[in-house]
Order: C-alpha cells, then structure tokens, then sequence
C-alpha cells in the first residue's frame, strides 16, 4: 500500500505543477464574463503542457479512486 501512497504523492504534485506553469493571458477578468477573448489555438509546448496536464488529472482521478476503495 505504501507504492499507491507514492504514486499519489508524485502525481498530486506533478498536477499542481503542470497547472501552476500554464499561464492565462485573459486574467481574472474573463472568468466573470469581462475581456473579449477570441479563441486561442494551443501550440507547441503549449499545447505539449496542456496535455500532460489532463493525462495527470486523469492518472489523479485513477489513483484517487483507487485509494479510496482500497484503503
């Protein structure tokens, strides 16, 4: 049980990271209906973090649940 415990700790972490570094050029004021965005088109290693952060949210999900069934 100690490699679930682990995994779950190198993947939280990795999460928070991959979330921390993409960066949001609209700001706060978008959330709230303000700033008049177009659609932005992710490329490169833009595109590369914004992947690796939805693999690691699943992977999160996966080990989350896996904990909590089995402990």
């Amino acid at each position: 049980m100690i490699w679930l415990n682990i995994v779950f700790i190198i993947t939280t972490v990795g999460l928070v990271t991959s979330i921390l570094m993409q960066s949001s050029s609209s700001g706060l004021g978008s959330a709230f209906g303000g700033g008049g965005g177009g659609f932005h088109v992710r490329r490169g290693s833009e595109k590369r973090l914004y992947q690796t952060t939805i693999v690691l949210a699943t992977l999160f999900l996966l080990v989350a649940l896996t904990h909590l069934f089995l402990i």
